[in-house]
Order: structure tokens, then sequence, then C-alpha cells
């Protein structure tokens, strides 16, 4: 048996044995640390794109076979990462599509109540909200600090009016993990509520076992546009295979495909399995990149398992490399209480002046992101040690240089 070409050593070192495969993003040149907002695409990716025209071009209106054949590579691909069966998974161009979906299908006017946290995604935050607005929601939000405890409290809050909790696996904004979501899933079963997790923060850089976290009834969403380096508009809505009792509203005429032939009688017809939950005509480029993507991490054994180590890795040396600069805790900070185990694929610095010190860092070179008052840190496994040694230290320039002293 050959050895894997990838091992934690051969990913830490200079050069990284991962950072040939993406030339295009220029990852041995630049110092990407958005990963967790945008990890760099694989070059792989890009001929897959190319082909996408290709197909188009060469078969015209018979291109859909083709496009649906990358789509099932996609379901499977995120079958893989959740432990679970493709036919649950219905795909979409994003998130808030699928989510819209889900909503529309929930029996609202008779349970209108809908828990979640303050401190979900935006796309759940801001249609939540909305809907609130409409006078027709009872919306109920928890602290989403501490995290330990987030499926404690929702679990407290259900009732026999709850149509559906919603909650991330991995909180975008600090990167806490929230524990216990089997818990809360047995909760909303008790009480007949649907469960929705939201998982884009946590898939293929935490390992996540659908049955194992005991979710095998709950609704799971993610994308692809972070650590699974998709790229835009390769997204899916996880759908327990016992709710086919379940009628979206906002249904795309993809969900009768099948029986296009068939003159509609009576009720709106819906597909089988996923195919319940499907749009209508989209831009097939993304399943393309996306199924190829999937492809290229099975070929170079990138397994969520190796990921993982890496990714703990790295946030391990960023942490020890920024205590080392002992920068003023007013300027930049970090929490230093959460063990690094309970933390997703990111670190997470306190600093007033985030954006700021992002603009400084890009001056320097250094990719990062900021959310309000937190400074985003997010490694990638195209990044040597050395290169992450070196955005610390440019940080802890651009920190001085904002006024900042040893203490």
């Amino acid at each position: 048996m050959s050895p894997p070409p990838h091992t934690p050593a051969s990913l830490a070192a200079s050069p990284n044995s991962l950072a040939t495969h993406y030339a295009r993003f220029r990852v041995s040149e630049r110092l990407l640390l958005t990963g967790h907002s945008h990890q760099a695409w694989p070059d792989a990716g890009f001929e897959a794109q190319q082909q996408a025209w290709i197909d188009a071009a060469a078969l015209v209106d018979d291109k859909w076979d083709a496009a649906m054949h990358q789509a099932g590579a996609v379901q499977r691909g995120y079958a893989r990462l959740l432990g679970d069966d493709a036919a649950n998974l219905a795909l979409g161009a994003s998130t808030h599509e699928l989510v819209v979906r889900l909503l529309s299908a929930l029996p609202l006017a008779v349970r209108p109540r809908i828990v979640t946290t303050d401190g979900e995604f935006h796309t759940l935050r801001r249609q939540l909200d909305r809907l609130a607005e409409t006078g027709h929601i009872e919306l109920v939000r928890v602290p989403a600090s501490p995290a330990a405890a987030i499926a404690e409290r929702m679990a407290a809050t259900l009732d026999d009016r709850t149509a559906i909790a919603c909650v991330s696996s991995v909180l975008f904004g600090d990167g806490h993990r929230v524990p216990g979501l089997g818990t809360l899933a047995a909760a909303c079963q008790r009480v007949g509520a649907e469960l929705l997790v939201d998982a884009y923060h946590h898939l293929n850089v935490v390992p996540f076992e659908l049955r194992a976290e005991g979710l095998d009834h709950a609704f799971v969403v993610g994308g692809g546009y972070k650590y699974c380096q998709l790229g835009e508009g390769a997204c899916f809505l996880r759908v327990p295979p016992t709710r086919d009792d379940l009628a979206p509203v906002v249904t795309g005429w993809y969900s009768e495909f099948s029986r296009l032939a068939q003159t509609p009688e009576g009720r709106v017809p819906y597909g089988e399995g996923a195919a319940r939950w499907a749009g209508a005509t989209y831009d097939p480029t993304s399943h393309y990149r996306a199924a190829r993507v999937f492809a290229f991490f099975e070929e170079q054994a990138l397994t969520p398992r190796l990921l993982r180590e890496v990714s703990q890795h790295q946030i391990a040396r960023l942490a020890a490399r920024f205590d080392d600069l002992d920068l003023d805790p007013r300027v930049v900070t970090r929490d230093r209480t959460t063990p690094l185990e309970r933390l997703g694929g990111f670190l997470a610095l306190t600093a007033p002046a985030a954006g700021a010190l992002v603009t400084a860092l890009r001056r320097r070179g250094v990719w990062t992101d900021s959310r309000g008052q937190t400074l985003r840190v997010g490694p990638a496994p195209y990044l040597s040690d050395a290169q992450l040694d070196a955005a610390m230290s440019a940080l802890g320039e651009c920190a001085r240089e904002m006024g900042t002293s040893p203490r």
C-alpha cells in the first residue's frame, strides 16, 4: 500500500505538500488566512469549470444529462461528509434558498413559534427577523454565549407551539462548537417541532457524523464556499427520510421533473425523496466545479479526520505565536478560557478596530477578515507553519503601529 500523499508534517513543512495544487490562487506567494470565509480553490476546479462550457457548447440542450451527473456527484460528496445517504440531500444555489423552502413547508399558522440563537449567520438572522416583523411569527432568541449550553437553553424554550428550532453546530462569529445537539433534537421530537442545524462552518474542518450526533431526524443545511473549497452555488439541505409528509410552498418545477409528460390533476405533485425539495433551472457550472473538487479531496486523501488534525495544529500555532507577541489587550486579545478543541476552523481575536487591522494586514500581504470587533484568522491545509508565523509577525507590526507596545 502506498503512503498517503499528505501528512500533518508534510502540510506543516515549507513548501507545503498540497500548495502546488493551488497555483492559480497563488497560495505559496500570499498569506491567505481568510479560510473561515473563503478558502482557495484547487486548480482542478478551474478545469471542471471549463468543462461545463465545453459540454454546453457540444451538447446544447442535451447538456442537462451531464449536469445531472455532476449534481449527483455533489450529493454523494456531501453525503460522505455527513455520513448519510445522497438520496436525502436537496441542492440549491444558496442556503437562503433552501431555508426558505423549508420554512414554507412548516405549519406556521398553527405553530407560529420559532426558536433560535442570537449567534446565527445572516441567512437565518435576517430572514427570521423579517418573518417576525410581519407579526405572524413569534421569534424566540436565546443567547449564543456560552456556546456549551446553547442546546440546553433552546430545549428549555420549546413548547407545542414551536414549529422549528434553528441552530448552528459551529458559530460563525467566534468559531465555538455547539455540543449537545442530539439532546436538542430529542427535545424537538417530544414537542413535535423540527430541528434545523446549520453545519456550514463545521463541514470538512470538524468531522460531522449525523447519527453519532443523534441528528437522524434533523434537517441540516450547509454549503461549499468555506472549508469544502467548492466555491459559490453548491449548497445542500439534508432532509430526514421520514419527513415525506412536508410539502414546501416555495417549490420549483424540478420537483415534478419525472412527471412532466403527465398533466397534473388535483393537488400539486412532488418528486420522491430529495426531489420533493428541488428548485428550478440553475447554472450547473458550480456543480461541475464542486464535483471535481470533491474528487480531488478523495484523490489527495484529505479526509475530515486529517483536516481536523491539521486545523487544530494550525490554530494552536497561531494562538501560541499570538501570545508570544504580548500585545496590548486593549488593541487586540483572544479568549484563553475556551480550549482549542472546542473551536471550529479559525482563531477569533477581539479587536475594537478589527476592520482597520484587516486593512493594515492586507497592505502587508496578509488576508484576513472581520465581523464587528472580531478579527478572524482562518488557516487552511495548503499553508505552511512558516506562513502562519509570518502572518502573526505582521499582525504584531500592525498592532504596534496602531499605538501598542509590549506590556
